[in-house]
């Protein structure tokens, strides 16, 4: 598994992207900025990108954190790509749901879910 930041793991399984959020909180500016600076070039240079974003060690984040994931899901969108969120506990859970943004996100149960259904 690559890394271009130590917050995110990045694993090519063909043309899918998994990236793991390696800390158990997001909590400042400062993550935030490098995940955003990783997310978004990697995306700008992979056409048609199939992302997966692995939560399953993230046990609290910021609402910071789910702007962050808006524009990914915005990018992703303009470059004809997929993206998909998994292994999200419990809590954040019920934040997606409070939000109601398990209704614009594909939310999956693990990442061997998530791939069902992506090229490969």
């Amino acid at each position: 598994m690559g890394k271009i930041n130590p917050n995110l793991g990045l694993e090519f399984r063909g043309p899918v992207v998994i990236a793991a959020l390696t800390d158990e909180k997001i909590l400042d500016e400062d993550q935030l900025q490098g995940l955003e600076g990783s997310f978004l070039p990697l995306i700008e240079q992979t056409p048609q990108i199939q992302l997966i974003i692995d939560f399953s060690n993230v046990k609290f984040l910021t609402s910071s954190v789910l702007g962050l994931l808006i524009r990914i899901s915005k990018r992703v969108s303009e470059a004809d790509g997929t993206l998909r969120l998994c292994s999200i506990g419990p809590k954040i859970l019920d934040v997606f749901r409070i939000t109601r943004l398990d209704k614009i996100f594909e939310i999956m149960s693990d990442v061997d879910d998530a791939m069902v259904g992506l090229k490969k």
